[in-house]
């Protein structure tokens, strides 16, 4: 196992550990907590699933971008939400059960969306185009339902134990999670720096800027919820998004370009983030 591969396991494991947090403090209710608010539901599948893959569709069509950009961009608009996104959410003022809600929402829903995807964009871009379910299922399972259920078990038959795991497994995963990204942005630099040619920079940014947007407005008037659902929709799932890619494009170089939208999209909603966090704590 080379470095590289042991960084990606780091990372891996910090976010099953992260999951796996999620799952010792979360109950049903938090789970339930979209599922019975329809309209909520309905808006925030409309934000994360059809109105940015549309306008990222729209975006590619129009600007002269790298292959690799334009099949990054696309991947990542019909991705779902990344496993570590609510805990930004939260620290942001978002609300926590409508956080954790569309993560899973979301994942289980990217298992039938995507393929379905897949095919319109093949009509739309004139060219064949493919993803395996059974690959999506499986990250969706490993990363996301087997760690929050394993938590939620915890939590549920050994209530005790599950408090007592709570804020050193949040600490050790964070920790893992900041060390190992940190060395792989440092050990794949060229790949970045490659990759900021021919306008992908401005691009990922404007993917990022047009997803807080929308998510924004269509959260709907409760401040709590609109934080949620903007980061929602300007970040997604970062390992499905190139197993999208890499399958349809296996000659193009992708890594650098997905690091890049992790970098900028951090960047772009530094300020978003410290606006609302300024908002809750006037609310409060």
């Amino acid at each position: 196992m080379d470095t590289q591969q042991l960084l990606l396991l780091a990372l891996k494991v910090a976010i099953l550990g992260t999951v796996f947090g999620y799952g010792l403090k979360a109950t049903i209710d938090d789970l339930m907590h979209l599922v019975r608010r329809p309209l909520l539901l309905l808006r925030s599948v409309l934000s994360v699933l059809v109105i940015m893959p549309v306008l990222t569709v729209v975006m590619v069509k129009i600007l002269d971008l790298r292959t690799a950009t334009e099949a990054t961009l696309v991947a990542l608009a019909i991705s779902p939400v990344p496993p570590l996104l609510p805990n930004k959410e939260t620290k942001a003022g978002g609300h926590a059960s409508y956080a954790l809600g569309l993560l899973i929402v979301m994942a289980l829903v990217a298992i039938v969306v995507i393929p379905f995807a897949i095919e319109i964009l093949t009509r739309i871009f004139d060219r064949p185009l493919a993803v395996s379910p059974g690959a999506i299922a499986r990250i969706v399972f490993m990363m996301i339902v087997a760690p929050l259920a394993a938590g939620m078990a915890v939590r549920a038959f050994l209530p005790g134990v599950a408090a007592r795991l709570l804020k050193p497994i949040r600490l050790a995963s964070t920790a893992i999670l900041v060390v190992a990204a940190l060395v792989l942005m440092v050990g794949t630099w060229g790949a970045i720096w490659h990759a900021l040619g021919g306008g992908t920079a401005l691009a990922l940014a404007a993917f990022v800027f047009f997803g807080l947007a929308v998510g924004h407005l269509l959260g709907g008037p409760e401040r709590e919820h609109s934080t949620v659902l903007a980061l929602s929709t300007a970040s997604r799932h970062p390992a499905i998004a190139l197993s999208i890619a890499a399958v349809n494009f296996p000659n193009e170089q992708f890594v650098g370009v997905i690091l890049l939208y992790l970098l900028i999209a951090t960047l772009v909603c530094i300020p978003y983030i410290a606006w609302q966090r300024r908002r809750s704590l006037l609310a409060a």
